[in-house]
């Protein structure tokens, strides 16, 4: 019987979260149970700690970027050995039998688990998982680093490599959040002609540095239009929150070009059809990637310098009541400082301090 381990809970609707005590089981069949080293804040993750959704069975832990230590394996683990160094993302694991499983394409799964919503997150000392879930983390990457791959990294990897953009071609990423950030890493070391989008000019800078060609201030002109200006897109990666800049946003595509949805609100688009055909336009949305794909997700950040920029602060106090694993915050704009944890954490979700505008 493992030891028992304190977890992040919400144990009512719009609730406090806080630090509890929980005995843990040994996993069993095809699960894993994974000691945390380090977790993301994600934009979903503050969803899920909010616990107001229909269904929702108390108590919650919420993290679904999660890098640590594979622990204790159930009696049908195959493939792994304690002490494996793993991170888990936003794919928690399928049924492995349905047609999209069969051909590969396991994020669709019908029956897809979700940390955090089909089971304990990993805002915890420890998770347990289904071995479906679990991505080999390279030598290199350190947990704090690893951690974001599973969601943010993998995310912004496929959506920019799987869009078909020709060699050289010109990328642009709308939003420099946690995902645009990464995308607009990706999209310059991937050898695109790399233009970051987002609001205000103090932000140039951090785009440069992360990689980018050029900068649009959406703040001081309609982005697409000075995507046009640049001699247009043949790709645009949307990161932010919001669907209402999309409709201007397409007026910046070169003819063929395509318009990836990543980050989005409940809002609709509106498109205007004669334009979409005229052009060869494609709009269409990109969820996140299979355990396989952050593996090359992550690889290619060693390779390349890919990195999620944020701190790594220690947890706060000690004792039983501590929560041991730093999360991971991208100090970034949209993105939560810092980590953080116990009392702070509790405080700071209760009050939604954080202006989230990206799909994390």
């Amino acid at each position: 019987m493992p030891d028992p381990a304190v977890t992040m809970v919400v144990t009512e609707p719009g609730g406090p979260l806080h630090p509890s005590v929980a005995e843990m089981a040994s996993p069993t069949g095809t699960w894993v149970r994974v000691a945390v080293e380090a977790s993301g804040v994600c934009n979903a993750d503050i969803a899920t700690a909010a616990a107001t959704g229909k269904g929702t069975s108390f108590p919650v832990t919420p993290g679904h970027e999660v890098a640590g230590v594979v622990a204790e394996l159930g009696d049908r683990v195959e493939g792994w050995a304690v002490g494996d160094r793993v991170a888990v993302g936003w794919f928690g694991g399928s049924c492995g039998h349905c047609a999209f499983c069969r051909t590969g394409d396991v994020v669709h799964c019908p029956d897809r688990k979700v940390p955090g919503l089909s089971y304990a997150g990993g805002w915890a000392q420890t998770v347990t998982v289904p071995a479906d879930a679990l991505a080999r983390i390279p030598d290199g990457l350190d947990p704090f680093d690893a951690a974001p791959f599973g969601c943010a990294g993998v995310t912004t990897f496929n959506a920019v490599r799987k869009a078909g953009t020709r060699a050289g071609g010109r990328v642009a990423v709308f939003g420099l959040g946690g995902l645009g950030h990464l995308a607009v890493q990706y999209a310059a070391r991937l050898g695109y002609e790399t233009i970051a989008v987002a609001r205000g000019g103090d932000r140039e800078k951090l785009a440069r540095e992360l990689g980018a060609h050029h900068y649009v201030d959406s703040d001081a002109r309609p982005p697409g239009a000075a995507l046009r200006e640049l001699g247009g897109a043949d790709l645009i990666v949307h990161t932010a929150s919001t669907t209402a800049p999309v409709t201007e946003l397409l007026t910046g595509l070169n003819v063929h070009g395509r318009l990836t949805l990543v980050g989005v609100d409940a809002g609709s688009v509106t498109v205007p059809a004669a334009r979409l055909v005229m052009n060869g336009h494609t709009l269409t949305g990109h969820l996140t990637g299979s355990p396989r794909e952050t593996e090359e997700a992550m690889r290619f950040a060693v390779t390349h310098g890919v990195r999620a920029h944020g701190r790594a602060d220690a947890a706060a106090g000690g004792g039983r009541g501590a929560h041991p694993a730093a999360f991971r915050s991208p100090a970034l704009p949209y993105r939560p400082g810092r980590r953080l944890t116990g009392a702070e954490t509790r405080d700071r979700i209760d009050g939604h301090p954080w202006e989230m505008r990206n799909r994390l």
